[in-house]
């Protein structure tokens, strides 16, 4: 499976190294994914997800089941 956030749509970026001397080589910055299993309390429920370690902060600000909400992910 893709290395994308299950909630998010986070992806990888593409960018360069840049050396000293100004050359420029491709590289990839991969987003910080974790499994985590989720306790849904409105739903009752546990839901097993790839996120972003960014949405699990987000999540425990803010509510598991409003960001679910928030971002259109169907439970």
């Amino acid at each position: 499976m893709a290395r994308v956030c299950q909630v998010t749509g986070k992806r990888r970026m593409v960018g360069n190294n840049v050396s000293h001397s100004q050359r420029k080589t491709r590289r990839v910055q991969r987003p910080n994914l974790v499994t985590k299993k989720i306790f849904v309390p409105e739903l009752n429920r546990t839901i097993t997800l790839k996120i972003s370690a960014r949405t699990l902060r987000t999540m425990n600000k803010k509510g598991v089941h409003q960001v679910l909400k928030e971002y259109g992910v169907k439970v």
